[in-house]
């Protein structure tokens, strides 16, 4: 059983990525007559980060509310990226981890 929820939590990394790279869902504006708008992103800090959560709720054309909400979660550490300068140099350097985000919306 263990198996099985490993491949299908694979397969679905697997086709949420595919999805991403296509970008075939993606919105380039939101129907603002009714809907809620969430932007969600993570600010590193020194030791921890800030996840930050935006919501915009539109009703009837216009901006009727704007949530936001700051919460400090543990930092995933640093990691190592490999990358090229303007002059086609290699260099290596120290990067903070970023956290992957899965959203369920009902």
């Amino acid at each position: 059983m263990k198996k099985i929820r490993l491949s299908l939590l694979l397969i679905g990394v697997i086709a949420f990525t595919a999805c991403e790279k296509e970008k075939e869902d993606a919105v380039n504006s939101v129907d603002k007559t009714g809907s809620i708008e969430t932007e969600l992103s993570v600010e590193h800090m020194d030791t921890a980060d800030i996840l930050i959560t935006k919501h915009k709720i539109w009703k009837d054309k216009k901006l009727f509310k704007e949530i936001i909400k700051k919460d400090t979660i543990p930092s995933l550490g640093d990691t190592l990226v490999g990358g090229e300068d303007s002059d086609g140099n290699e260099h290596i350097a120290k990067t903070k981890k970023d956290y992957e985000f899965f959203i369920t919306v009902q």
